[in-house]
């Protein structure tokens, strides 16, 4: 019995890629396919050099390898040529016009102009040339009053904002520092991965960010070309400020850096399409918070707390703000609301109704109460969320509570004339 070349060529397609999230085929990766004997070789084109294909490769020989007499497979890595890597920048951003075979080389003819300096959308946008504005593109390092050079483009659309989008933005939000609201947020994300959606974080806290040594992401992010393509951890995906400037560096930025800092995270970055984008929002009312009002006009704003008075009345502002700028605040949640000792007694250390005072002055649920335990404060510095550490422990319970309230209340229905459908 001989092996059927074709079936190896398909099955070797239907292999999805764990960086892009895709099957091979869609991606164009799988250039060659050889059958000898009891042998295949598979030759898989990788976007650019040193990307990491070690999980593709296991993926691949384990898929083949169940195939009728199929000894041994051969992975073949190679490096797209810059064409090859234009189109599939094309596919990773919803350019490309595939064709019935899904391959993304079938372009139609409107897609087969350069687009790295015309970005052509699928949807219906203004006519005028998007390209007509000056933008320095060349690097301009860290320093006070610059931001990272990410490639962008003026007028490429931010898909989370389109009306079909399926996504649900969430904006983990607080007045103040101080009251765990990262915490919350890896760990949300967390355990709303872990109940099977496919899930990123955005920390937009671009002063203070920590969301990826909480979340326990080792490497950097993966540059092809223009293109952002976050890294993932605990089953997460996370992009922040902290992958391009060192810890030490203080981010001096005005107003319009941010935004646009902001701006590139989303529309330079392959997200795919994520179920919940949660999105960590810095402390207080300040520009970053503005420029997502902006930007992100349906996001579902959660409300961070503790159970102290003071911090319930500076919570309040910021939910107060979320409103202002026509964003759905959705719910409130109460971290660091008790202490378990060891005899199961529960001490509250910052006294308690805070949350409950400031979900019934908001008129929202309050979703959730999360414990204090020293687990949750040594799962942030050791990049291990304690959701991960202690998976059976009390504030994991917390977690999936929450994350089963905010999954059963649904999207945010929003009516903003921005979202109209035309």
């Amino acid at each position: 019995m001989s092996i059927d070349e074709a079936q190896v060529r398909s099955t070797a397609g239907e292999v999805v890629e764990p960086h892009l999230r895709l099957p091979l085929s869609v991606l164009g990766m799988v250039r060659s396919v050889r059958v000898k004997r009891h042998r295949v070789s598979v030759e898989v084109v990788l976007p650019v050099d040193g990307f990491p294909a070690a999980v593709l490769t296991d993926r691949l020989r384990a898929a083949l390898g169940v195939l009728p007499d199929v000894h041994e497979v051969m992975v073949e890595p190679s490096v797209m040529s810059d064409e090859q890597r234009r189109r599939l920048r094309m596919v990773l951003r919803g350019e490309a016009a595939r064709g019935p075979t899904g391959d993304p080389g079938e372009l139609s003819d409107h897609d087969s102009h350069d687009h790295d300096s015309h970005d052509h959308d699928s949807h219906d946008h203004d006519s005028h040339d998007h390209d007509s504005h000056d933008h320095d593109s060349h690097d301009h390092g860290t320093q006070a009053g610059s931001a990272p050079a990410l490639g962008h483009e003026d007028g490429r659309p931010n898909r989370f904002m389109e009306p079909r989008s399926r996504t649900r933005v969430l904006g983990i939000s607080s007045g103040k520092g101080g009251v765990g609201k990262s915490s919350v947020t890896v760990n949300l994300a967390v355990t709303l991965a872990r109940l099977g959606h496919d899930v990123g974080i955005l920390d937009a806290d671009v002063y203070g960010f920590s969301v990826p040594k909480m979340l326990g992401v080792r490497g950097d992010p993966l540059i092809i070309d223009d293109l952002v393509v976050p890294p993932e951890a605990n089953g997460v995906r996370c992009l922040s400020m902290g992958f391009f400037v060192p810890d030490e560096t203080p981010i001096i930025w005005r107003g319009p850096m941010l935004h646009k800092a902001l701006e590139q995270f989303l529309v330079d970055a392959y997200w795919g399409e994520p179920d919940y984008l949660l999105v960590d929002m810095p402390p207080g009312t300040g520009d970053v918070t503005l420029s997502l009002g902006q930007y992100l006009t349906k996001t579902e704003v959660y409300v961070v707390t503790t159970p102290q008075a003071a911090a319930q009345r500076v919570a309040q502002r910021s939910a107060y703000a979320a409103r202002k700028l026509k964003l759905a605040v959705r719910g409130v949640v109460e971290n660091m609301s008790w202490f378990t000792g060891d005899d199961g007694t529960r001490y509250e250390l910052f006294g308690s109704g805070g949350g409950a005072s400031l979900a019934a002055d908001l008129q929202v649920p309050l979703l959730g109460q999360v414990p204090l335990i020293p687990a949750l404060r040594e799962g942030g510095d050791e990049g291990v969320p304690v959701v991960v550490a202690e998976p059976d422990g009390e504030a994991a319970a917390a977690f999936s509570a929450l994350a089963a309230r905010i999954d059963e209340l649904g999207p945010a229905r929003v009516y903003r004339k921005e979202l109209t459908v035309r």
